[in-house]
């Protein structure tokens, strides 16, 4: 396990997205082998993106349920069991969710939205006070868009509030602006770190995902993206317009963390990995870590169905060999 981390300054934190409880379709236990496995591989972190209908009670959104917090538990126990740090994320928070369905309220716009959001990251709070920074991280909402930076700031301002009430020291990340891109000014002074979600661009990244709109219109992608004047200069684009910008705000004492990044299944294995390598590159030469969406599914080394991809038998699962090798080395 690292070393007590700083809202200044995370940890290069790797590992993956785990998404046990990331909607009521998946709902389950986290599983011991999948951590067995990331610390094999050599890796040292999980988010675990959470719905928060999974442990609310239906009749009353202020009741929790133990048994559903309990297998939340779980999982922070196998972190401590095999040296991976945790970091909790409400995907689904009470008012938002970046996928449909949408929310009944506006966690934006509600402040009974707000006032539930922030009685539940309260109980988390709470419930792990005392756990080490080390191994435990808050990562408040995931992907906030299509609502302004003020709007933004004042209710992370809220839940931070909210948390540290209950846990004076515990270690916050927020996510930036419109879907993890942008960095937040607003939130500077509070002494929490930031994620970004490396997923541009969107055409390489998300090419046929059946969520995204019109993605099933785009091109076949290409790496380095081909344009009309000619072959976009891959690296020195994301380095320009995504890289920079955060390397800017760690400057001003913010720590960085990159919570998800991949691309879906669709985007051609050739493509998928000349793609990945650049931003691995990027990421290594800023010194932060990622966490790759997924572990097991659509964007992972196992399991992803990806077409036209020879898989390797392993451990009752389907390798992709290369991309394995590709994020150890980085």
């Amino acid at each position: 396990m690292t070393a007590e981390p700083s809202p200044t300054r995370l940890p290069r934190w790797r590992g993956f997205n785990l998404q046990e409880k990331f909607k009521p379709e998946t709902n389950g236990r986290f599983r011991e082998e999948d951590f067995a496995l990331i610390a094999r591989w050599g890796f040292d972190f999980v988010r675990l993106p959470l719905d928060y209908r999974l442990w609310t009670d239906q009749a009353d959104p202020y009741a929790l349920r133990e048994p559903v917090l309990a297998e939340i538990d779980e999982a922070l126990a196998l972190g401590q069991r095999y040296g991976i740090h945790v970091s909790l994320c409400f995907h689904r928070a009470p008012g938002y969710c970046v996928n449909l369905p949408r929310e009944p309220l506006d966690l934006w716009r509600s402040e009974d939205a707000q006032r539930l959001c922030a009685h539940h990251w309260a109980h988390f709070a709470a419930r792990y006070r005392g756990v080490p920074n080390s191994r435990l991280t808050f990562n408040l909402v995931n992907e906030p868009k299509q609502v302004d930076a003020a709007t933004y700031t004042s209710v992370v301002r809220k839940l931070v509030s909210a948390i540290r009430a209950r846990d004076p020291d515990r270690l916050i990340i927020a996510d930036g602006l419109d879907l993890g891109w942008t960095p937040v000014q607003g939130i500077v002074d509070l002494g929490i770190a930031q994620s970004f979600h490396a997923y541009e661009p969107w055409e390489v990244s998300h090419w046929r995902a059946p969520w995204f709109p019109g993605a099933d219109t785009w091109p076949e992608p290409t790496w380095p993206v081909a344009t009309a004047d000619g072959i976009r200069d891959k690296k020195a684009a994301l380095l320009g317009e995504r890289v920079g910008m955060w390397r800017r705000l760690e400057a001003e004492g913010v720590g960085v963390h990159v919570g998800e990044f991949g691309t879906y299944k669709e985007t051609p294995h050739a493509v998928t990995l000349a793609w990945m390598a650049d931003w691995l590159q990027l990421l290594e030469e800023a010194g932060w870590g990622w966490a790759l969406w997924n572990l097991r599914g659509a964007y992972g080394p196992l399991d992803s169905g990806r077409p036209g991809l020879e898989y390797e038998e392993f451990e009752d699962h389907q390798l992709d060999r290369a991309m394995l090798q590709l994020i150890c080395r980085h």
